[in-house]
């Protein structure tokens, strides 16, 4: 009898071990699609951007250049004209920003150049000017490879746009910094809020966001309630020295 049950529970030993290595297989293999996923759709989304920016800019320039060609050449004559000329040129303008915002919305060629603490502060001045909510930052340099620092970026980017479509928020804080060995960045919010056990449309991007940053090998964690605000916490661990 005894040795049956320990035939038995060893069995089980088995059975267990063998489940826990293929859901560390399958969960490991997972990770790994889907960081090849959001690559491949950074690589598209950079890829777009740069067709933006030299195509469709170049057509916009030759056209604003025009524009001020004809009206030099109508300088003192047909005041209609000139006036039609002056709207041109000023919806031409208003067109150039939009494709420079959808740019730096598809890939932020701030991040390559800048670094991410900057980049989060032009976001973060856009999204104020925008929306009318008092950002407050605190950012510091912090060591995270260049894949980590999108990522980053690509949270606050989700947060801000689910604040304006939902959080009627009044304020919005920002921190970045190194705490306990880990890159640690916070966005939150005193807006409405949510009970963050209900399934809500808003939460769609911020369940693919905690994906990715685990993907990098970092954590995700979202706190709300009702008239209680969000809190968004991601830890990444720092980039190796060099």
């Amino acid at each position: 009898m005894n040795a049956r049950r320990g035939r038995f529970a060893q069995a089980v030993r088995l059975d267990r071990q063998r489940l826990e290595a293929e859901v560390a297989l399958r969960t490991a293999q997972l990770t790994e699609l889907t960081h090849h996923l959001q690559t491949a759709r950074e690589d598209e989304r950079a890829r777009l951007a740069r067709d933006l920016h030299d195509e469709l800019g170049a057509l916009l320039t030759s056209a604003k250049l025009d524009a001020a060609r004809m009206r030099a050449r109508l300088a003192g004559a047909a005041p209609e004209a000139l006036e039609r000329l002056a709207h041109l040129t000023q919806t031409l303008d208003q067109v150039i920003a939009l494709k420079r915002r959808i740019t730096e919305d598809l890939h932020p060629s701030s991040l390559d150049h800048l670094g991410l603490v900057v980049t989060l502060e032009i976001l973060a001045r856009e999204f104020a000017e925008r929306s009318g909510v008092a950002v407050h930052l605190a950012l510091a340099a912090v060591p995270l490879a260049a894949a980590a620092e999108l990522v980053a970026y690509r949270l606050v980017q989700e947060a801000v746009t689910n604040i304006s479509k939902y959080a009627q928020a009044r304020q919005l804080w920002i921190t970045l910094g190194q705490h306990g060995g880990r890159v640690e960045l916070t966005v939150r919010d005193d807006g409405v809020g949510f009970d963050a056990r209900l399934p809500l449309r808003s939460r769609y991007g911020l369940v693919g966001m905690r994906f990715r940053v685990e993907a990098e090998g970092g954590s995700l964690a979202v706190r709300s309630a009702p008239g209680q605000g969000t809190r968004i916490v991601m830890r990444l661990p720092p980039a190796p020295a060099a």
